[in-house]
């Protein structure tokens, strides 16, 4: 696969993982990118600047150790607040600011931020630009994630993407649903394609992308210079592997060992531990182990063991024998990819 560019920034390929609140964070983005994913966006971080000194912000801040480029998204509804915002992550060693216009949670939209800013196409343009010319000071390229619309009736994402390159918007991320469908149904990619038409740099395609074939697919369909990929990656993030080996080879890649995905997921904890602390860390990494195992034999039942555990040591050796196991009982793990009914969070 050839590669692509953000600005200066020349990525590995055009496999991408999308932003998903409270599963993005760098330990998740590390463990993509080392699988195969050749950019991953951060969580977004409010605009807000009393929030900035939060825990959770100052996480969701923390790129130590993180293999560039480093991309965070930043969501909020004020141009001069945007613009400051994207100098505070630049500062802190954001290498591309995206801008969160995708995100349909209620919470996000009620404020009139995330997907919720298709609506006030003056406004969106305005923060587009207020934050392109602030991150060229320091000659940080900037990208924009949308939605097709707001709803059915209401898909602008052909005239805002013109309206954005104009402004000097990169890169722009298109998930193929309405904020009304929210992530009910189905990604629909004719509007992806019609993005790619109407503007000269790069679009990427987002929604629904669970499998290597569903990846060509989409790629031949829209046109579109990338994929990103979301909910399946959560369990799955050798999946970025298996998408780029399917679409340089046209062939699969076996299944990965019980032993790799025991070595994945005991050092992805330890990470997360090490990112998160005791108290929080051992809650918030429930459903990282939920979706890894959830389609495995005694998945639920390690998972019901694993919501009673509130220490870390005792949670990395549950999981940890759960795999010996399981390896006892077989080499690789299930043929093909696991369909997820978990909630995407992706912005």
């Amino acid at each position: 696969m050839s590669a692509l560019r953000i600005g200066q920034h020349t990525l590995a390929n055009r496999l991408f993982v999308a932003p998903m609140a409270g599963v993005t964070d760098r330990p998740f983005r590390q463990l993509c990118k080392r699988l195969g994913a050749g950019y991953a966006v951060s969580e977004m971080v409010t605009s807000r600047k009393d929030l900035w000194n939060s825990l959770k912000t100052s996480r969701r801040a923390n790129h130590a150790g993180e293999p560039g480029p480093i991309a965070v998204q930043i969501a909020g509804t004020d141009a001069p607040m945007m613009a400051e915002a994207a100098v505070y992550n630049i500062e802190r060693g954001a290498q591309i600011i995206d801008i969160n216009m995708g995100c349909p949670a209620k919470k996000v939209c009620n404020k009139w931020a995330g997907s919720a800013l298709m609506q006030n196409e003056p406004l969106a343009v305005e923060i587009a630009q207020a934050v392109v010319e602030a991150a060229r000071l320091f000659d940080v390229p900037v990208t924009l994630k949308m939605r097709t619309g707001w709803c059915d009736t209401h898909r602008n994402a052909e005239q805002l993407a013109r309206r954005f390159e104009d402004v000097g918007i990169q890169m722009l991320t298109v998930h193929g649903r309405t904020r009304e469908q929210g992530y009910k149904g189905f990604a629909e990619y004719d509007t992806i394609a019609a993005v790619k038409q109407a503007v000269k740099l790069p679009v990427v395609a987002n929604g629904d992308i669970t499998s290597p074939e569903k990846a060509r697919d989409v790629l031949a369909y829209t046109g579109a210079d990338a994929v990103m990929v979301g909910r399946a990656a959560q369990g799955r993030p050798w999946i970025f592997r298996e998408i780029a080996h399917f679409l340089d080879t046209g062939t699969h890649l076996a299944p990965p060992t019980v032993a790799e995905v025991r070595e994945l997921l005991l050092e992805h904890l330890q990470d997360h531990y090490g990112l998160y602390g005791e108290l929080t860390g051992v809650r918030s990494a429930r459903k990282h182990i939920a979706w890894y195992v959830r389609s495995l034999p005694g998945g639920d039942e390690l998972r019901r063991h694993i919501n009673t555990i509130d220490d870390c040591q005792a949670q990395w050796q549950a999981v940890a024998s759960y795999f010996d196991a399981l390896g006892s009982q077989m080499e690789r793990l299930p043929e093909g990819g696991v369909e997820t009914d978990i909630e995407e969070m992706a912005a």
